[in-house]
């Protein structure tokens, strides 16, 4: 068995380098310009005002000794705003949207999508704790884009690069093999599996759009990564605007500035250590997540200035991050 699980993940690894670029041949520079503006049509209209589903779905176990997990559903109101777009970078922010029991509208900032046009590196998942910048083969450069996913303090989750493509009369965006860190999901277990190894895909449709994962939880045994269980993710995000949209827009506009200084120091670090690397807790993400998001609530409320709140979370930034 132990040899079967060997060779599964030698399976998974190959595919997880460069090589599987071999599938999706470069792209010929007419082609990538011909389709960039709708590329860039497809990216910008995941913006809007969403009621979201998340699927959330264990099938295949690769470890006869694992239990699979039931099926499990959420979703909630999401509003997602374009925050920045160049040209060739967009940047979307999500913000949840909740009704508590007194009908109060509460704000979490949830996820960034970076979305840049035939880019030169990724910052990926590297391992625990860790995210390290990645050359994109240069010849798959040329008419594809690469997605970063950012954590709710913008701090980075994964990377990938990956083309537009239409098979069967749709249009999706499928990403390279990617590796993650472990969602608050499964980090609160404690599970067997410390990370995935995934393809993701992004796809209009006529009511709005979905995300669909496929992800291969892995594990250590014996000194060697090997596969767990295979899990399938499908959010799907509805056009819906019957709740307290204007909530989500008062808190970006109170807060954006204190935001831009975050994820400018972000980037500060990720570009003068080598990529990232912090400590992380399953119940919060980074350590210092819930206190950026705390400054954040603080600022909106006027208990503590922008100026201050940058100030404050620059030093946590620098402090609790490594050099690589």
């Amino acid at each position: 068995m132990k040899t079967i699980r060997n060779l599964a993940a030698a399976v998974l690894f190959s595919a997880a380098i460069p090589i599987a670029a071999s599938a999706h041949p470069p792209i010929a520079a007419d082609a990538a310009a011909a389709n960039f503006e709708q590329d860039r049509a497809d990216i910008l209209a995941m913006a809007g005002n969403y009621r979201v589903s998340f699927h959330m779905q264990e099938s295949t176990r690769w470890d006869p000794n694992y239990e699979v997990l039931e099926p499990k559903r959420s979703g909630g109101n999401e509003v997602v705003r374009v925050i920045e777009d160049t040209g060739r970078k967009i940047v979307l922010q999500h913000l949840l949207v909740i009704t508590t029991d007194d009908d109060k509208s509460m704000i979490i900032k949830h996820w960034r999508q970076d979305w840049e046009y035939e880019p030169a590196k990724v910052l990926v998942y590297s391992d625990r704790n860790s995210w390290t910048w990645e050359d994109v083969p240069e010849r798959m450069r040329t008419g594809r884009w690469s997605q970063t996913v950012y954590q709710v303090d913008d701090s980075p989750r994964y990377g990938g690069w990956g083309q537009f493509e239409t098979q069967g009369g749709l249009r999706r965006w499928r990403s390279n093999w990617t590796w993650r860190p472990l969602a608050r999901r499964d980090a609160v277990r404690n599970p067997v599996y410390d990370r995935y190894l995934s393809i993701n895909r992004h796809q209009p449709s006529p009511d709005g759009w979905v995300h669909w994962q496929d992800n291969t939880k892995m594990g250590t045994m014996d000194g060697k990564l090997v596969p767990i269980v295979q899990e399938y993710v499908l959010n799907t995000y509805i056009k819906y605007d019957q709740y307290d949209v204007k909530a989500a827009d008062d808190y970006w506009a109170a807060t954006k500035n204190y935001w831009a200084a975050v994820r400018a120091e972000w980037d500060r670090v990720a570009a003068t250590k080598g990529g990232i690397a912090i400590n992380e807790e399953a119940q919060t993400g980074t350590v210092i997540s819930g206190r950026l998001l705390e400054m954040a609530d603080e600022v909106q409320d006027q208990k503590l200035t922008t100026a201050k709140a940058i100030a404050e979370a620059k030093k946590l930034i620098e402090a609790n991050t490594r050099k690589l």
